[in-house]
């Protein structure tokens, strides 16, 4: 890991933690406002919130996990374990979403009473504490996926808070109930929207795929149009983290190239065109260029 990849570990720690805390701590702010107010609607969003609290404890604890260095058996290090969080963070949306709209249908054929001024009141509280967090979460850009992936979570609570905020407005105003659930239902489908990003992405890591942006062939023949490059065959890419591409590849240099300056060249031309800091280069035998890459 270089060192700028340790550098933003710990500033993403906090961004999560600080998320955490806030949605840990207005989660038991709701239940005992469901539970005082008897409204089942804010009983069911404080749930909501405790499995969001619980992807984001995840998060947190991934990126604890990564701190720890490479050992005889994990010798990346822990560093993919953020990305199966993501995952299963992705992946724990689709439930969520999925309960949503079976709770939404079974309001809909069986109504419930809503207060809606109190529901209003813990409604516009949630929406300040999750406009914060969201804030903690996107105050700088962040490409990992982890991030991302815990940023939908409070996200959704976010348009779950406007969804009841709007719904509570509507009940004040004509006592129509069913415009709760029916909100949940859009809510539940922007959520899904999301996760569906978050899940391909970090699936696509964990199966060893390439790189986004990494073309095998056009990184071929980039490469053999540099001197002292007569060829490039099994090239292969993936990625620890979104942060972190490797490659590994088999270089033949022309016949009177020193073979370790084009092995210079090469690594140079890939971490400054392809952003790739970590590539294994192997040199091959000068008297037998290929004269075609095999990718």
């Amino acid at each position: 890991m270089t060192h700028s990849d340790h550098d933003h570990i710990p500033k993403n720690e906090r961004k999560i933690a600080i998320a955490a805390a806030l949605t840990g701590g207005f989660m038991i702010a709701e239940l005992v406002g469901g539970l005082l107010s008897g409204s089942l609607a804010l009983i069911a969003d404080a749930g909501h919130m405790l499995t969001d609290f619980a992807s984001l404890m995840l998060a947190w604890f991934a990126f604890r996990l990564a701190r720890r260095p490479a050992d005889w058996q994990r010798t990346y290090g822990f560093d993919r374990f953020s990305v199966l969080a993501a995952f299963v963070n992705g992946l724990s949306l689709f439930v969520i979403a999925a309960w949503i709209t079976w709770e939404a249908i079974h309001r809909l054929n069986n109504p419930v009473e809503v207060l809606g001024g109190t529901m209003l009141i813990i409604a516009v509280l949630g929406l300040l504490v999750n406009i914060v967090a969201f804030l903690v979460l996107t105050r700088s850009a962040s490409d990992n996926l982890n991030v991302r992936a815990a940023a939908l979570h409070v996200a959704g609570d976010l348009l779950g808070s406007v969804a009841a905020i709007v719904a509570a407005l509507v009940i004040l105003a004509t006592g129509w109930t069913p415009i709760d659930p029916i909100l949940s239902v859009l809510v539940a489908l922007i959520i899904l929207r999301a996760a569906w990003h978050v899940v391909r992405e970090s699936g696509h890591i964990l199966l060893e795929a390439a790189p986004e942006g990494f073309d095998r062939r056009k990184v071929a023949a980039d490469l053999e149009a540099l001197n002292g490059v007569a060829g490039v065959s099994h090239i292969h890419a993936w990625s620890v983290t979104q942060e972190r591409p490797m490659v590994t590849m088999e270089v033949t240099p022309t016949l009177h190239a020193d073979p370790q300056e084009v092995k210079t060249t090469v690594k140079t031309h890939l971490r400054e065109a392809f952003n790739i800091e970590h590539a294994t280069v192997e040199i091959t035998n000068p008297a037998t260029p290929t004269l075609k890459s095999k990718v």
